[in-house]
């Protein structure tokens, strides 16, 4: 029962996070630049959470300050690098090179929690994830391999890899909590500390003269990144962890591009093709396998 509440969740956090990349260049498109979008963004939330977990906060002071160390690290990965770094990557590259890349966040997650001898790893988590991987390749790359071989390292594919990298770091720390602490208070906490360095560089958009315009769509875009890929997400994503672990959780963000293309079905017009069936089939077959696996492990 545990584990379908952490894969319902798991679900929703990744659909969440689909519409985080669409709405992300979207903010692209309306001039709204990625530092000042994740800081306002993350200001949002620490006020949204501020009422319902302000005094589950002030209890858990001392328990805060003996995992300083462990909460700047997880503040810094997620809420900063990794959103920043993926709105800036909207700014210079094509969201097929952004969910390619964000491909390899299960296997980030994999590689540093067996660096960090945080979980084991098997060989059923490692086919189940090519499996999967081989699915999101069909549907970004239309099973064209010249798509594929034509992709340029450019700004937007480096400040991608920097966030992928960031999410498997957060994602393997986040096994290191030892104290109780409901999931909003966590999300509080880690926001918290996420913004201490978002405050720099929304400080250095500032002085480089980027000013945002104020108007319904930025209102649209703040209320959607704040409460849905960041307070939904992270809440989803931090209970389905604690339950199941990182490397099984970090299988599932393979759903995000498969629900970056639903949406752009709908709301781009776009036609299902064959490629889009070949790599939902190896999807959820990848997911299939290396869950299962485990569990007769």
């Amino acid at each position: 029962m545990q584990n379908t509440k952490a894969y319902i969740m798991l679900v929703c956090a990744t659909l969440f996070w689909a519409g985080n990349f669409t709405i992300g260049k979207f903010a692209y498109l309306e001039d709204i630049p990625p530092y000042t979008l994740a800081f306002l963004r993350w200001c949002l939330v620490w006020i949204i959470l501020l009422p319902f977990t302000y005094k589950e906060i002030s209890k858990l002071r001392d328990h805060i300050k003996k995992n300083l160390s462990l909460f700047l690290i997880l503040g810094s990965t997620s809420v900063c690098i990794f959103s920043s770094f993926t709105y800036n990557a909207l700014n210079y590259t094509q969201v097929i090179n952004a969910s390619l890349f964000n491909t390899a966040i299960p296997v980030t997650i994999i590689l540093v929690c067996f660096l960090l001898k945080i979980e084991k790893t098997n060989i059923f988590q490692i086919s189940g994830l090519l499996i999967s991987v081989l699915g999101i390749l069909a549907i970004i790359t239309r099973l064209d391999l010249n798509i594929l071989l034509s992709l340029n390292f450019n700004k937007g594919d480096l400040f991608m890899i920097g966030a992928i990298i960031a999410w498997g770091i957060y994602s393997a720390y986040l096994k290191k909590i030892t104290f109780e602490v409901s999931l909003l208070a966590l999300v509080h906490v880690i926001c918290t500390f996420g913004l201490i360095f978002l405050l720099p560089l929304f400080i250095l958009d500032i002085t480089q003269g980027k000013v945002i315009e104020i108007s319904s769509n930025l209102f649209y875009i703040l209320i959607y990144v704040a409460i849905f890929p960041s307070i939904g997400s992270y809440y989803c994503w931090a209970g389905a962890v604690s339950i199941i672990g990182a490397n099984r959780a970090g299988i599932f963000l393979s759903l995000i591009p498969l629900f970056s293309t639903i949406m752009a079905i709908f709301f781009y017009n776009e036609q299902f093709q064959f490629f889009h069936l070949i790599g939902a089939i190896l999807i959820i077959l990848g997911l299939f396998l290396s869950n299962k696996e485990i569990k007769n492990a």
